[in-house]
């Protein structure tokens, strides 16, 4: 899966921002990593749709997610840590949620809840105008 996605990958540099003087005026070191989700052969057709389904904030209009790395001055670095961006967030979404087990309230948090409802009412009743 591993090998299929890195060689899927479209990847562009540029410029980083904020500090760095000189080095950052002159070199590329910013690396961006677009992987084309629904055109990809490194995974299912059932884990295409979890992807999209789970990572739609991240994927843009033509399909692609799209990871940025601009952490440190070295290109190759950036770029390391982007694909392992990538492989994480693919992990992630790929993760099966557990599933939520339903549970009763205890008898201790029905009495406090019913308790500070009677409290608040208290309150409210005490702001009245005592003339009404």
């Amino acid at each position: 899966m591993r090998k299929n996605i890195l060689s899927e990958l479209r990847s562009q540099t540029s410029r980083s921002s904020g500090k760095g003087g000189q080095h950052v005026n002159k070199t590329e070191t910013k690396v961006e990593l677009f992987w084309n989700v629904e055109e990809s052969n490194g995974v299912t057709s059932q884990q295409k749709q979890q992807l999209i389904k789970k990572l739609k904030n991240k994927i843009n209009s033509e399909g692609e997610l799209h990871i940025t790395c601009e952490e440190t001055r070295s290109q190759i670095k950036n770029r390391e840590i982007a694909e392992k961006k990538l492989f994480d967030t693919i992990k992630d979404a790929l993760k099966k949620s557990k599933r939520r087990i339903k549970t009763k309230p205890t008898k201790a948090s029905q009495k406090k809840r019913v308790d500070d409802k009677k409290k608040k009412g208290q309150i409210k009743k005490l702001r009245k105008n005592p003339l009404d």
